[in-house]
């Protein structure tokens, strides 16, 4: 029985093992997120995960897309996290360079989200480094 202790998060109150998998896309078309703006939305989004208490797992940005694998703690639900993700890092990529502010908004209002258990997300997250080449 001890060993499950190994797989899981804790807050104050609560011990838990919540995992998922998000992704997500620009609403301009064609491949925006490369360069130095890859780069800025990368560390956006591992800020926003450390000031929201978030463990990112995976992060893979592509130029047309977001992957996410995140442990997250049970107060928030998966529609809190994709919109605090695309709500601040929009808010920051938008300030930091101008012309992103031409678009009506940074991000699709879609995106899909998927729960997944320790053994799917390890395998997620080795299918993502590989994928990065690491």
């Amino acid at each position: 029985m001890g060993y499950i202790w190994l797989l899981v998060e804790k807050t104050r109150y609560a011990y838990y093992n919540i995992n998922y998998h998000l992704v997500w896309i620009p609403k301009s078309p064609g491949k925006v997120l490369v360069g130095q703006i890859k780069a800025d939305l990368e560390t956006a989004i591992r800020e926003i995960a450390e000031k929201l208490g978030v463990k990112v797992e995976s992060l893979d940005v592509q130029p047309d897309h977001i992957q996410l694998l995140a442990s997250a703690p049970p107060r928030y639900s998966p529609a809190n996290l994709i919109n605090a993700f695309k709500g601040a890092s929009s808010h920051r990529l938008r300030n930091k360079y101008p012309y992103l502010k031409s678009l009506p908004s940074m991000w699709t209002k879609t995106y899909y989200v998927g729960t997944v258990d320790t053994v799917s997300a390890e395998a997620i997250k080795l299918y993502l480094e590989e994928c990065q080449g690491t």
